[in-house]
């Protein structure tokens, strides 16, 4: 007996990089060189060690394996808020104001579900992260696409949208330092779209997890007057301390909007393991001098990720910020996944295709910079002898 699904997955597909790994897996069990991934955005790089004994440390206290609160114990809370303190001189209440997560990947879910009703609409960024319109389509919502250009800086265009019907647009997604294209807001840019959040009376939910990651100019959109009234920040530990694994995020917004989203976290998780909560506070007290180690290693890489996209012909923007680069393909070629397969499949070497964050992505390429130097090397080797095969 065959089951149905839900309907409200009639329109998810199960995300691309779990079914491309799969892929990928069966290639290196069937033989030959192993697969060099560049595709996905996963830190190969240690958190600071100072957060892995904190870690081992708090296995010990008492009361480590309970149960937690929902809201992240005070000592998190707090040292969020320091965090903002610091880094974006923004003063946020750790007792109403933010609360930790369980990654921030989960913050986009308990959002979505906790605020949008079936028929609701959300305008959503192409290219940008599938999971805002994933999880939109799983809360039964109208997708309403808003599509980012390289000639408009890969930032929304809040006059064109003023022009388009926005009845019964609820949530608009953002997210600068941009996945996948690098592009970098700035606090003018933030301004405006808050005070477009307040005229339409949208929630603006800005997903900000690549903060400090090869960003000169780090800033939060809680530096705007006001927009704790009508937007969510959401936030990472994954990117900016090197802790993707242990699933630690948080969300920072007002007292009623966070109480909302608390109805649905509670139903959902019983807490985060408590020595993880110990330790992320030991990761955020890390400032510039931890980001800036960081950074200098994904400088080295990123070169490297240059010159294999300039042996493919692609053309990129060296002043991105973020953990990847974006690189748009040459003109002859039609359809980014037709130069993606052909790398993997000839060279052994897997870039993501630009058109799973969308059909504005249609023409470009990413690779992660989550690859140590040997592989990158490795990875040019590779491509230069199949694009010589190819010319033989």
């Amino acid at each position: 007996m065959i089951i149905p699904e839900a309907q409200r997955l009639s329109k998810v597909k199960t995300y691309y990089f779990a079914r491309k790994l799969a892929e990928i897996d069966q290639m290196n069990k069937d033989g030959g060189d192993q697969i060099i991934n560049l595709g996905i955005g996963s830190p190969d790089i240690d958190p600071p060690k100072e957060v892995v004994d904190r870690l081992h440390a708090s296995t010990s206290i008492v009361g480590a394996h309970k149960y937690q609160s929902y809201r992240g114990v005070p000592e998190l809370r707090e040292a969020y808020s320091q965090w903002y303190s610091n880094h974006f001189g923004v003063t946020i209440d750790p007792a109403t104001e933010i609360f930790p997560l369980i990654g921030s990947k989960e913050g986009i879910m308990h959002i979505s579900m906790s605020f949008l009703n079936p028929g609701d609409k959300v305008l959503v960024p192409d290219p940008g992260y599938p999971a805002y319109t994933a999880v939109s389509e799983i809360c039964q919502a109208e997708i309403v696409t808003y599509t980012l250009t390289a000639e408009k800086g890969w930032l929304p265009d809040l006059a064109a949208l003023e022009k388009k019907d926005l009845e019964g647009v609820k949530i608009m997604w953002i997210n600068y330092p941009h996945m996948p294209t690098g592009a970098v807001a700035t606090l003018a840019f933030f301004e405006e779209v808050v005070a477009f959040g307040r005229k339409h009376g949208i929630l603006i939910c800005h997903d900000n997890p690549y903060t400090f990651i090869l960003n000169e100019d780090p800033i939060s959109l809680m530096q705007v007057e006001g927009a704790k009234e009508i937007c969510l920040e959401l936030t990472s530990l994954s990117k900016n301390y090197n802790m993707a694994g242990w699933r630690v995020g948080a969300i920072a917004g007002n007292k009623g909007l966070l109480d909302t989203v608390l109805k649905f976290k509670s139903n959902m998780d019983s807490g985060m393991f408590r020595p993880i909560q110990e330790a992320a506070v030991i990761a955020l007290q890390h400032g510039e001098g931890w980001h800036e180690q960081l950074n200098n290693q994904y400088r080295e890489r990123r070169k490297y990720a240059w010159e294999i996209m300039d042996l493919i012909g692609c053309t990129y923007d060296k002043n991105a910020a973020g953990l990847f680069v974006w690189a748009k393909i040459p003109e002859n070629i039609d359809h980014c996944e037709t130069l993606s397969d052909r790398y993997l499949y000839n060279a052994r070497v897997f870039i993501t295709p630009g058109h799973i964050f969308g059909e504005a992505g249609r023409k470009y390429m990413r690779i992660s910079l989550c690859a140590d130097l040997p592989a990158l090397e490795e990875a040019q080797a590779r491509i230069v002898t199949s694009l010589n095969l190819q010319a033989i």
